[in-house]
């Protein structure tokens, strides 16, 4: 199980190179990201977009090499669907948004068309160092808006499929809400409580479930005590399951934007990732976003 971004960036570098298509890749952060990755033996790139540009911006971060492969598209949906062929026929291993809108490149990749769907959900997990003895992530703070219980399996299932090719073979998975007791007017705790009992009769397998749980006592042993709360994920979260999308993204920003912490991010529920970052991201976040990619495509 990888202790933190560093951790996962090395395991991905050990593991063989993975081909990596980028959706409208003239983007500094992006192509500096992209660099980096494939600098140190995650990725080969491939790159779609407009050409002059994707060329111009890769001379200035140093990317431009004689084999690098590039798809000439200007049209936004053009760039989806031909991403997705990419995919699709396996000469590309997992994407990378760039800048392109992301209902774009997600309603394009659902697409039957291209045969990427499972019969799941998809959804945005995140994981993050928070200074605590582990990686922690998060879920889902940029796709679903309002999930119900049915959504929220999905979501918990999802997030446990990566913990599990982060190394971490049963995840303690924590179902947030505003206070660690069952209100009947608040859903939350309703959802997470039911989540609680399915993973104990094995109708979710693979990880630890408890809830609902406030997020002080899902990740701090003391906050818990000092609650008189016994639980075997209680302060030892490895995965923080949000309530809904706003709790989420505000959880993510805070401690990205007023925690100065680092995190990578990816969608996940289809049949290979696709490394979904912020524009507001820089390149680091990029970089580890991708490795995550790399991992989790494995």
């Amino acid at each position: 199980m990888y202790k933190s971004l560093e951790d996962m960036l090395k395991a991905s570098a050990e593991a063989p190179m993975q081909k990596m298509v980028v959706a409208s890749a003239a983007d500094a952060e992006v192509l500096e990201g992209t660099k980096i990755a494939r600098d140190r033996g995650l990725i080969e790139p491939i790159l779609i977009g407009d050409e002059n540009k994707i060329r111009e911006i890769s001379k200035q971060v140093g990317l431009e090499h004689e084999n690098l492969e590039i798809h000439h598209i200007t049209d936004p949906i053009k760039i989806a669907q031909k991403t997705m062929e990419l995919v699709s026929a396996g000469e590309a291993d997992f994407l990378m948004k760039g800048l392109i809108d992301t209902s774009t490149i997600l309603r394009t990749f659902m697409d039957k068309e291209y045969g990427l769907r499972r019969d799941r959900l998809i959804s945005h997990v995140s994981v993050m160092e928070l200074e605590l003895d582990r990686l922690v992530l998060m879920t889902d703070g940029g796709i679903n808006i309002a999930p119900d219980l049915e959504k929220k399996i999905q979501i918990a299932k999802n997030a446990i499929e990566v913990a599990h090719k982060l190394g971490n073979k049963e995840p303690k998975l924590a179902a947030l809400a505003a206070i660690e007791s069952i209100n009947p007017d608040m859903q939350a705790t309703i959802d997470a409580a039911a989540l609680a009992k399915m993973a104990d009769r094995g109708q979710i397998e693979g990880a630890i479930i408890d809830g609902p749980l406030a997020l002080d006592n899902a990740i701090s042993e003391e906050a818990a005590k000092h609650k008189g709360i016994k639980s075997p994920v209680a302060g030892k979260a490895d995965i923080l399951l949000m309530p809904e999308i706003v709790a989420g993204n505000i959880f993510y920003k805070s401690m990205m934007f007023l925690g100065g912490k680092k995190a990578a991010s990816v969608v996940v529920g289809g049949k290979v990732p696709v490394v979904l970052t912020s524009r507001a991201d820089d390149a680091y976040t990029k970089v580890v976003s991708i490795c995550l990619g790399e991992l989790v495509a494995q």
